[in-house]
């Protein structure tokens, strides 16, 4: 089946952008926000954790969900709701009340990434579903820089924190009512699939394979890409902006990816990718331990990314078919392992900076993510030859 008869990858990936956008927003209008609710900027950093909590936690409860109504239903709803809960935002009258909107909101968007991809894995035959999840991916990228843009646009104007909250609203809204008007005009949906749940995913070993490779990836990478900025900045000498471009690369490096993902894909082969892509990734965090000058640390962030959705694209698009009957319980643990494994990271290296400890916030995960690059790519291959023996 095609990806246009099937599943309206462009609306998709819409959502996925304005699920992705959600997350960052926050992140540079803490500062108006701290000053209108005369609040500190750690207290202030609650509507980011709690965004964050919500979404993570409330992965668990869409994948299961959507494979008993339905998954087109279910997305359609959950960003419909997205679109309540920005303008409730964007109108709270207190601190305590948007952070309950931010709380709801993070629920409603949990389920929008994994159910996509979860809608794709049905819609679209296995062959074409790594070029066609790049195109999602895209969406979800250029979210992110989006949200903090928009983020920081909007921090000293006259619309402020409100403003940037009715605009994400808006655009849940639109999405929303072609997503709805897709499937109206198409008269289908997906189905229920009914397959087992959570349980069901995590009785497959493979499945178990595949989850703790994403759960590496966000405890190593992710988990220490957060403290990236910090460390050109204080063993730099670089400005907090300028440190924050240079990582923002980090998303540029995926976006080339997206670009060439269809002809990397047919080069390679899915075990040369996630082998090829551990050492990229150990070879960029090394190589910003050795040099973190600027000019350098810029290649070496695109680099990072490439290698980075070079890998988890992969990781992705065989999450599709861990569990066929359960698939979008199987999307959902797989961005709760994403997740859950980020968050864990996040915690683990936060005092690497302050103790200089730059070898461990950045050649532990290079050897985390070779090691597991080069031993999933061994998994796969043994996995592919029983299939074949078989």
């Amino acid at each position: 089946m095609s990806a246009a008869a099937g599943a309206p990858v462009h609306l998709l990936a819409a959502a996925a952008f304005c699920s992705t956008a959600a997350l960052r927003v926050c992140d540079p209008l803490l500062p108006r926000l701290a000053t209108e609710f005369q609040r500190s900027t750690g207290e202030t950093a609650r509507l980011i954790v709690a965004f964050s909590v919500a979404y993570g936690l409330a992965q668990l409860l869409s994948g299961p969900l959507a494979d008993r109504f339905g998954k087109q239903r279910l997305l359609v709803c959950a960003v419909a709701a997205c679109g309540l809960c920005a303008m409730s935002a964007a109108l709270a009258d207190s601190f305590d009340t948007l952070l309950v909107w931010r709380a709801a909101w993070g629920v409603a968007a949990a389920g929008i990434v994994p159910l996509a991809m979860a809608w794709i894995g049905d819609a679209v035959a296995y062959e074409a579903r790594q070029a066609t999840l790049a195109r999602l991916l895209m969406g979800t990228l250029s979210g992110m820089v989006f949200g903090q843009l928009l983020g920081g646009f909007l921090a000293d104007s006259a619309w402020g924190w409100r403003g940037a909250f009715a605009v994400l609203g808006l655009a849940y809204g639109m999405v929303g009512a072609l997503l709805w008007r897709n499937a109206s005009q198409a008269g289908t949906q997906t189905p229920a699939a009914g397959g087992g749940g959570l349980g069901a995913v995590l009785a497959q070993p493979w499945a178990r394979v595949v989850l703790s490779a994403v759960f590496i990836e966000g405890l190593f990478l992710l988990g220490a890409l957060s403290y990236l900025p910090s460390y050109l900045h204080v063993r730099q000498g670089l400005s907090l902006p300028v440190a924050a471009g240079i990582c923002a690369l980090y998303a540029v490096g995926g976006l080339a990816y997206v670009a060439w993902a269809r002809r990397i894909v047919g080069a390679l082969g899915e075990v040369r990718m996630v082998a090829l892509a551990g050492l990229l990734m150990a070879a960029a965090l090394g190589g910003l331990w050795l040099l973190p000058l600027a000019w350098t640390a810029a290649a070496l962030a695109l680099l990072l990314g490439f290698g980075t959705y070079l890998f988890h694209s992969t990781l992705q698009t065989l999450a599709t078919q861990m569990a066929p009957l359960a698939r979008g319980s199987a999307m959902s643990l797989f961005s709760f392992s994403l997740f859950g494994g980020q968050a864990l990271g996040a915690m683990a290296f936060g005092g690497t900076i302050d103790r200089q400890a730059y070898a461990t916030l950045l050649l532990l995960p290079a050897a985390a993510l070779a090691a597991t690059g080069l031993g999933f790519a061994a998994s796969l291959r043994r996995r592919r030859a029983l299939s074949a023996a078989g």
